[in-house]
């Protein structure tokens, strides 16, 4: 460990230290090897990361295997079902806990233990800004669950059959024997929701081991994994490979490829543009619509195709997925491997048995990905949708009038009033939900359909907000509106019976209101007023929009990325 403490010169900090050091049972020569911190996101509460120790003891192996010395070491640990209000406001908190004790403590590198949807991204934020050597492992995704012979996934059939209990045409009994299922082992959830759409995009970046996102939590190929995450890391120090070196714009490139290419969770564009800009990179909106146009969308999974990860894995993994998409991709880009990934896909075969599930670029599912970005005068800094989670895509480009709740409050509290007014051909639309507003952006964007149009029937509805949705949901929903409505965005002068027009096909978003009368009604507009302490009032003073990552604007070389 050569950092000084605060005790004094380097002699002084190399004696006190080590006098601190013997109880750990090392002789002192051992601090002279690499020491590797693991950065322990195991919780309880966290149900995701409950598994996770040990793959923790494997890591420690490969540590210890390679030449290092292994030392444990905290940060907190979110998990998307436990923590109130979203788990997006604790993101960056997250983020500054996993840069503070990188950069603070003595190690030479560290390994990320990700796994539910906000704790990758915070570490790959975390680790970028402290830059010294890091690598990413998670605890990799639950096996599929099952009830009455049909596939189940958590949580996009969570949210499908808690529709349907909804309406009507699923029973008391049915709704708890099918929630008995949904989350059958150990693991992050097992569609291509936020969980498994970052630990993609982590392997595609360079950061994770080749295969290592799509293993399922269970079998014997994650404890591998860990073991040889521990080894790799031990490399990384002793070539100084650090992340700036791997994640470059151009792995960048290749993360959104990947991301559209698996029709990944929409959450991915937000974290994604806040790891970049930790590094200097300005990554935009426009940037992910042009490799979206040009990305095929190749890989069968749900919410967006028909099957999960526990497939995915059988069927060759990210590296499949990356090995077909070779021609659109950086090849020359550095890997925690030490190698190019053009030399980590180099003995990838394809698997033609598993063609139904990850396709060709000669025959894809889609031609273009599976985010799309919308722009107009509701959505000046742009917004986004995901057209392949679409139910009905008549919707695609559609025309009605507005249904406004001014909250999630609101929302909750009319959304099934019998005496709503509203009709199939109404866009439901939520303000208030954004990163300020909120606060901390939650997971509300796929508002519940009308419980009477359900029971009509109706499955799907255009809907509108300034927040997220979990990457298991579906329909037709646009998100991440910007700027949001608690800044002033246009989204919150929409008012009932105002038109609405979508056409994602061309990418626009307009609110058919004229010029004069929107003027009229931003001069009466005041923002909202809040009483928070502690690090809400923090949050809400210092986050960025969603098309700027909705990381603290304190929190990168504003000089280098345009903030």
């Amino acid at each position: 460990m050569k950092t000084n403490t605060s005790y004094g010169d380097s002699g002084f900090s190399h004696f006190i230290r080590m006098a601190f050091q013997r109880h750990l049972g090392y002789d002192e020569q051992d601090f002279d090897k690499p020491v590797i911190g693991i950065c322990n996101t195991f919780s309880e509460i966290n149900r995701c990361h409950s598994h996770i120790q040990p793959m923790v003891d494997a890591i420690k192996q490969g540590v210890i295997m390679a030449g290092g010395i292994p030392l444990e070491f905290p940060t907190i640990s979110i998990g998307e079902m436990f923590t109130s209000p979203t788990t997006m406001l604790y993101r960056n908190l997250a983020a500054m806990d996993t840069e503070e004790m990188i950069t603070a403590q003595p190690i030479d590198g560290v390994v990320l233990i990700g796994g539910c949807d906000k704790m990758t991204p915070a570490q790959l934020m975390g680790a970028a800004s402290a830059n010294k050597p890091a690598i990413m492992f998670t605890g990799g995704p639950m096996n599929n669950g099952e009830y009455n012979g049909k596939t189940l996934g958590a949580c996009s059939d969570c949210r499908f059959f808690w529709q349907e209990y909804k309406a009507g045409t699923v029973s008391e009994e049915e709704i708890n024997e099918i929630n008995a299922q949904l989350a059958p082992t150990a693991g992050h959830c097992m569609v291509m929701g936020s969980a498994s759409t970052m630990a993609a995009c982590s392997e595609a970046l360079g950061m994770m081991l080749p295969g290592g996102a799509a293993a399922p939590a269970t079998v014997h190929e994650r404890m591998r994994l860990a073991k040889e995450t521990g080894k790799a890391i031990v490399r990384l120090v002793q070539e100084h490979i650090r992340p700036s070196d791997i994640m470059t714009e151009k792995a960048f490139d290749n993360a959104i490829r990947t991301l559209m290419a698996v029709g990944g969770s929409s959450n991915a564009v937000i974290h994604l543009i806040a790891i970049a800009r930790r590094l200097g990179i300005g990554l935009t909106l426009d940037r992910f619509e042009a490799l979206s146009q040009t990305t095929p969308f190749i890989a069968n999974l749900r919410p967006a195709g028909e099957y999960q990860m526990q497939d995915f894995y059988y069927a060759g993994g990210v590296p499949a997925v990356l090995k077909e998409l070779s021609p659109l991709l950086h090849l020359d880009e550095l890997t925690v491997t030490g190698k190019t990934l053009k030399d980590n896909l180099k003995d990838v075969q394809s698997k033609p048995h598993y063609s139904h599930i990850i396709k060709s670029l000669k025959a894809p599912l889609h031609p273009n990905g599976g985010i799309a970005v919308l722009r107009g005068n509701l959505a000046p800094d742009g917004a986004i949708i995901k057209p392949k989670a679409v139910i009905d895509k008549k919707l695609l480009k559609h025309k009605g009038q507005a249904v406004v709740f001014t909250s999630i409050e609101d929302m909750e509290q009319r959304i099934h009033d019998p005496d709503l007014e509203v009709t199939p051909d109404s866009i439901l639309v939520l303000q208030h939900a954004g990163p300020v507003g909120a606060p901390g952006m939650p997971e509300a964007g796929m508002l519940p359909i009308p419980q009477k149009l359900l029971k009509q029937g109706v499955r799907d509805m255009l809907r509108l907000s300034d927040c997220r949705m979990s990457g298991t949901a579906f329909g037709t929903v646009v998100l991440h509106i910007a700027p949001e409505a608690a800044v002033g965005g246009p989204i919150g002068l929409v008012k009932d019976g105002d038109w609405i027009e979508l056409d994602a096909e061309r990418g626009s978003l307009e609110l058919l209101v004229s010029e004069e009368e929107l003027t009229r009604r931003k001069e009466s507009w005041s923002p909202p007023q809040f009483t928070d302490t502690g690090y809400k009032w923090l949050y809400r003073r210092h986050v960025l929009q969603a098309d700027q990552g909705c990381d603290f604007d304190f929190h990168f070389p504003r000089e280098r990325v345009g903030g």
